[in-house]
């Protein structure tokens, strides 16, 4: 089982986030039993951004939750180019970044499942990626 793992949950344990840190921190843990966890050199970018230059600080802590560098297939950014577009024909508001349609392209195609907090946004736009829930504790 590969699970991707989405910006915000790495966020919420790194900083830590006292409302959403406790069970993002659990569920990670949780996927880490059950198989690999990979990150997409998108997820890696906006981590980084939190630790400045100190990027040997951010390597040795997702190297310590075992996470691994999951560069993005051709086939995957392709399918987030499709939801992307799909989005901007669609939606007045345009909140999402093209990030949030990579993260989930990546997840669709190259892993078995999507580890976030955002269930709304990939349900809608990645109908077939499987969502790990996150409950609060």
């Amino acid at each position: 089982m590969i699970t991707a793992v989405d910006t915000n949950i790495l966020i919420d344990i790194l900083e830590p986030d006292p409302e959403h840190g406790p069970s993002s921190r659990d569920a990670l843990k949780r996927c880490m039993r059950e198989g690999a966890l990979v990150c997409c050199e998108v997820v890696w970018a906006e981590v980084s951004t939190a630790y400045g230059s100190d990027i040997e600080k951010i390597t040795h802590a997702l190297d310590r939750m075992e996470i691994e560098f999951s560069p993005m297939s051709r086939e995957a950014a392709l399918e987030a180019a499709k939801c992307w577009h799909a989005h901007r024909r669609k939606e007045r508001k345009r909140e999402r970044i093209v990030a949030d349609f990579l993260i989930g392209g990546h997840a669709s195609i190259q892993c078995n499942r999507l580890l976030t907090r955002d269930r709304g946004f990939y349900r809608k736009y990645f109908k077939s990626l499987n969502l790990v829930s996150i409950s609060k504790t």
